[in-house]
């Protein structure tokens, strides 16, 4: 996994020629609405980024140039998902203080309610 996110942190800096000559491209027939053009012509396009394995899909326009550009931006959104690292969560725990301020406040709210309820039998 490491070795994937750092290709695709390495991708992101690059130029979009560059990236496009790290892919597979491919094109296909779209299909759906927008008439006979988008359904005759291989106007979809399918971005495979090879060092990891990520895939984008543009289909949504009748121009391939244009379909090209939206996977190419999903495919860098992609690649920083990919390579974005989580910070590690360190366990911590309560101060004294903070534990006594809450068990404090849990008393004097069921002492509230304790309360409300022998208001209630008289």
């Amino acid at each position: 996994m490491d070795a994937k996110r750092e290709a695709a942190r390495r991708a992101l800096g690059l130029e979009d020629a560059m990236l496009l000559l790290e892919c597979r491209e491919e094109f296909h027939v779209a299909g759906g609405p927008g008439g006979q053009h988008r359904n005759k012509t291989a106007s979809a396009v399918r971005l495979t980024h090879l060092p990891t394995g990520l895939v984008a899909n543009a289909t949504e326009r009748r121009s391939q140039a244009q379909n090209r550009g939206a996977a190419l931006e999903r495919l860098r959104e992609r690649l920083a998902a990919l390579s974005f690292v989580p910070k590690v969560r360190r366990p911590t725990r309560a101060t004294r203080g903070s534990q006594e301020r809450r068990l404090s406040e849990k008393r004097r709210r069921a002492q509230h309610k304790a309360g409300r309820r022998r208001g209630h039998e008289e």
